[in-house]
């Protein structure tokens, strides 16, 4: 084999159309994907299975008492919470951190987390940033709607709100048609107009709140409410449940549980807005631009037979048969040069009924060839830049991704995100969810 064979690319442009396919299929479909998602979030699939894989764990239905009180208690000394001010919280509340400390959320080694709880999920990135993402009930899916909060870390942030309304079925598609850049839309809480949103963006699909509404919205979320967004004659009712817990979870991993600045807010405060944790820099990459024309160190082209780098590879997965069952095929293997002493290997690795995988691998092109895994997910490369992307079921209303980045000797995750929930807002998923974030640099 040798060392010139060109990898296959996957062009941007199809994507593009695959994209604006799927929006089609959304809103014309008469054989929509609507199966139940209890556990939600975004998923990947393995190979053969219909059901999504998912990131997130559904709250145990039973769990003995004691264990309750035990993590309860738990939670209130670890969070400085007296008795007094645990009891005095709403009970709403009460029950959102009883489901927050029995749940088990997604946390990453780089220091994220995912928690979904009913129609509303959070993520939280390495830089200590949390987005809450909120949508309508889930058997509700002619006016979808989506609300995103993000709030960075430290004492003084600020809570910047946005609203995105979904037009997947006629109904709400129709409403939509309506909906231009000079449009405005109300949000009414419990029947109480709120005002106008700022401006729609067009370009973004979305509206950003005010001030005034997110503060009204974090409140009403706190309890049961009826949340509604207006444009003209049309209703989008976005769902109070699962809220608080999450909030409650982004409490946590911010350190505001017991402050002022607090979503949840116990009677009284034990601690002040310093004890806040402060955001944290997001690591910093350097990228650097492959050289697949660069002359070997040795002076001679890799040769290898497939069968031998196939026995190579094999030795970096645990489970070659359930990570990569392609990789014994026939499929040819796709190898180029990065630098003088180092090629990048690929192979199709696995394919279910909407995603697919090919297995990267980075290797020296002489003994000792020391192969290294970056993923058996990859679904495009190009020029040092790495990704999987994939659908979390089959009409792509909601997708996650991971990105790779060349460094000149490896490649390092540069980002991680899903879209949010599989609730019909649009093709792709509503919103950009990272729970991974770098500050890239161009290197030489």
């Amino acid at each position: 084999m040798k060392d010139d064979i060109k990898l296959g690319g996957f062009s941007n442009s199809c994507q593009a159309q695959q994209r604006r396919m799927l929006h089609m299929r959304m809103l014309h479909s008469s054989e929509q994907d609507s199966r139940p998602n209890p556990v939600a979030g975004v998923t990947g699939l393995m190979l053969g299975s219909e059901l999504p894989i998912s990131r997130h764990y559904l709250i145990p239905k039973t769990t003995k008492l004691f264990k309750k009180i035990t993590k309860i208690l738990l939670f209130m000394i670890k969070n400085t919470l007296s008795f007094s001010q645990f009891i005095h919280l709403p009970i709403p509340l009460v029950a959102a951190i009883g489901a927050a400390v029995v749940s088990t959320a997604s946390m990453a080694a780089g220091g994220s987390i995912e928690f979904t709880s009913q129609d509303w999920q959070v993520a939280c990135d390495n830089t200590r940033t949390c987005r809450l993402a909120g949508y309508q009930a889930e058997n509700n899916s002619e006016f979808p709607v989506s609300v995103l909060l993000v709030r960075r870390a430290g004492a003084n942030a600020d809570v910047d709100g946005k609203i995105k309304l979904g037009g997947a079925k006629e109904s709400s598609s129709k409403a939509l048609m309506q909906l231009g850049s000079r449009h405005r839309i109300s949000l009414l809480i419990n029947g109480r107009d709120y005002g106008e949103t700022r401006p729609f963006s067009a370009a973004a699909g979305n509206a950003e709140l005010t001030a005034t509404q997110v503060n009204a919205l974090l409140e009403a979320l706190t309890k049961s409410s009826k949340i509604e967004l207006v444009l003209r004659n049309s209703r989008w009712q976005l769902s109070d449940k699962g809220a608080s817990a999450v909030m409650l979870k982004a409490d946590e991993f911010q350190g505001r549980v017991g402050t002022p600045s607090a979503f949840i807010k116990a009677e009284g405060t034990a601690k002040p807005n310093s004890s806040v944790l402060a955001p944290k820099p997001a690591p910093k990459l350097r990228f650097v631009a492959p050289n697949p024309k660069a002359v070997p160190s040795r002076q001679r082209k890799f040769v290898m037979r497939s069968s031998q780098l196939t026995a190579l590879m094999k030795e970096t997965l645990k489970d070659a048969d359930r990570d990569c069952p392609h990789l014994d095929d026939k499929s040819p293997w796709r190898v180029s040069r990065l630098n003088n002493s180092q090629l990048l290997a690929q192979h199709d690795c696995w394919v279910s009924a909407y995603n697919a995988g090919s297995g990267v691998w980075v290797l020296n092109d002489k003994k000792p060839y020391k192969p290294t895994l970056v993923t058996t997910s990859a679904t495009s490369y190009d020029k040092g830049k790495l990704s999987s992307v994939q659908k979390g079921r089959g009409i792509g209303d909601c997708i996650s991704q991971v990105d790779w980045l060349w460094t000149g000797r490896a490649f390092e995750k540069s980002h991680e995100s899903t879209t949010g929930l599989c609730r019909m807002i649009e093709a792709g998923g509503a919103w950009q969810l990272p729970t991974y974030v770098t500050e890239v640099k161009i290197g030489k």
